[in-house]
């Protein structure tokens, strides 16, 4: 669907064979990001790698994150560490963080009527959001680069420094800015969206007792009953990992995967699409098609028990991470986490809903998609 919102061209994908010309056949035509003004705000600038505009500096970063960061033994190790006083104070303000990240900016648009958010208070919102975080994120590297943190792991902080002087050293610097963006994304997108995914499975189970009866079977099967759960064990439960695929089917991440940028004028399926045309692929629609997925709204992991579909990026039927040079990087981090977490709870514990209350399964509009009321749950140890 080709849309104009104001002065911008704006293509909304929701098919499976437009997202592979989009995200595999031009992708390097689609791979830009456009400028919002809110993230650039929340973002020192779009320094992050997610919304960073594609060129070297992007690669860059991206690089980092895949090799010093988000390997499998890094994501492990980090489970291990610190917890902070503020830790509450800034679950709530990474909420109210993903909140501004999806929000419309009639400026960004209509270029006018930028000052209509500056009089309704958003951009003073969004800047106190900014400068909170960034108080709380500047004092956790200072404190890293004081060598006074408790307990001795390294963490992905310590591994950003250590990246940075080395860089500082061959003639590449990573500006600081860089390394408290990249601190923002690993904490967003790697751990907010990661226990949003939890959370809704853990509500699709509740909803569905014959299948969280059935995946618990499983796992005590093969770890036992009160033993916590190692990554090595959850390459032998087939059925928790179809869970979780289908929880992401159902209920992605990202609705609305973050939109790409087209480069030059292109065309896609007979369209023609011009440079700077906005990219919103929506995941949400393409995991529900009827024509794709048999009993399409319905939470059914056996779809999946004999299936070769995955999520990383090949089976464009199913793309909770996006695909391409702009997908998530933090795949593997991402569903390690969620793997083992729900792995350990219903290994350890049995849950219910509380006597008299009914499941509640709307949604939080936002660019992460979360329960719009928090999930309640009797846990009792098995």
């Amino acid at each position: 669907m080709l849309l104009r919102f104001g002065s911008k061209p704006v293509l909304v994908v929701s098919s499976a064979a437009a997202a592979l010309e989009i995200m595999k056949t031009q992708d390097l035509v689609f791979a830009n990001r456009p400028r919002f003004t809110v993230i650039s705000k929340l973002l020192y600038g779009s320094r992050d790698v997610a919304f960073s505009p594609y060129g070297e500096y992007w690669r860059q970063i991206r690089s980092l994150c895949v090799v010093h960061l988000l390997s499998n033994k890094r994501c492990v190790g980090w489970l291990q560490g610190e917890k902070y006083s503020e830790e509450r104070r800034f679950k709530e303000l990474l909420r109210e963080f993903m909140g501004y990240l999806g929000f419309f900016d009639v400026g960004d648009y209509i270029p006018w009527l930028w000052w209509v958010n500056k009089i309704n208070g958003l951009y003073g919102r969004v800047e106190r959001v900014a400068k909170e975080l960034d108080d709380f994120i500047e004092s956790v590297v200072e404190e890293h680069e004081r060598g006074e943190r408790k307990g001795g792991h390294e963490d992905f902080v310590d591994v950003l420094l250590q990246v940075q002087r080395e860089n500082v050293a061959s003639g590449s610097p990573i500006h600081r800015e860089s390394v408290k963006a990249l601190i923002l994304d690993m904490f967003s997108a790697a751990t907010d969206t990661t226990a949003s995914v939890l959370e809704w499975v853990m509500a699709e189970l509740l909803g569905h007792p014959l299948i969280l009866k059935k995946l618990q079977s499983e796992v005590r099967e093969i770890a036992g009953v009160k033993q916590a759960i190692t990554e090595d064990k959850l390459e032998k439960m087939p059925y928790l990992k179809a869970v979780i695929k289908e929880t992401l089917r159902l209920h992605p991440p990202v609705p609305l995967l973050v939109p790409r940028e087209s480069m030059r004028d292109t065309q896609v399926m007979g369209y023609n699409i011009a440079a700077r045309t906005q990219v919103f692929t929506n995941v949400w629609t393409i995991g529900r098609d009827p024509s794709l997925w048999a009993r399409p709204d319905e939470f059914w992991p056996e779809r999946f028990m004999d299936s070769l579909v995955e999520f990383r990026g090949h089976d464009f039927e199913f793309i909770p991470f996006g695909a391409g040079r702009r997908g998530c990087p933090g795949i593997q981090f991402a569903t390690s986490v969620d793997e083992l977490a729900l792995a350990n709870l219903v290994g350890n514990f049995n849950f219910s809903l509380p006597v008299g209350e009914e499941l509640d399964m709307s949604e939080a509009a936002g660019l992460a998609v979360y329960k719009r009321t928090t999930l309640l749950a009797v846990v009792t140890p098995c």
